[in-house]
């Protein structure tokens, strides 16, 4: 069911030039293992990991190259028709988009006292006091946690004031995987996953079986 629809005005990077409309484009975005390490980490601290999400992402991005955008379609200026936009920001559709926000969002936390990880540039550490504060991107989506409540509350703040978000509170889903954080440790499963495979071949009324074919059988 369709809750709601959304659209957004897009260049059209193909037309870029290099070295004319963008030079290097690659951002750094977390890898599955360390997003594993994290969640072992926090579970053996006991810490609570929320999760966060940044509307329009890319929009925050300054670009640094000269680009030019045609007048989008139906909302040309009847006194200048003519006329291209030139940007001020990134937009989606453009190459180096992803990493103009990276540069954006990384530039806001190290101000606001992160320390950047040596090897994973995706993780920032915050530490005030005997407290700790870890944060790990993903793009768009942020994963946060910490050994004090109230320093989790006031970085969720802080990002609030600075970019338009998604406040999402306790991690659950990320990246195709299903995440149950309790007292008794940090599951991780693919259980709506398996629901919709089986659904989608007209096998979720299937009865099931422990082994699925014959151990001894040669193939």
């Amino acid at each position: 069911m369709v809750v709601r629809n959304k659209e957004r005005l897009v260049a059209q990077g193909f037309c870029q030039k290099e070295r004319i409309d963008y030079e290097e484009t690659f951002a750094p975005i977390a890898r599955l293992e360390a997003i594993r390490i994290l969640l072992a980490f926090a579970a053996s601290k006991g810490f609570k990991l929320q999760q966060m999400d940044v509307k329009s992402a890319f929009l925050n991005g300054f670009i640094e190259e000269e680009v030019y955008v045609r007048q989008p379609p139906g909302f040309e200026s009847a006194k200048f028709p003519d006329r291209v936009y030139k940007l001020r920001k990134a937009l989606y559709g453009l190459k180096q988009a992803p990493r103009s926000w990276y540069a954006r969002l990384k530039s806001f936390l190290v101000k606001s006292g992160f320390v950047m990880g040596s090897v994973d540039k995706t993780l920032f550490l915050l530490s005030r006091g005997g407290d700790i504060l870890i944060v790990q991107i993903y793009v768009d989506d942020i994963i946060c946690g910490g050994s004090s409540h109230a320093l989790v509350s006031s970085f969720a703040e802080q990002m609030s004031r600075e970019f338009e978000m998604s406040l999402m509170g306790e991690l659950q889903f990320f990246l195709g995987l299903q995440i149950k954080q309790g007292p008794e440790g940090t599951f991780v499963h693919q259980a709506k996953y398996t629901r919709d495979v089986l659904k989608k071949f007209a096998m979720d009324n299937s009865k099931p079986m422990s082994t699925p074919m014959d151990t001894k059988i040669m193939l």
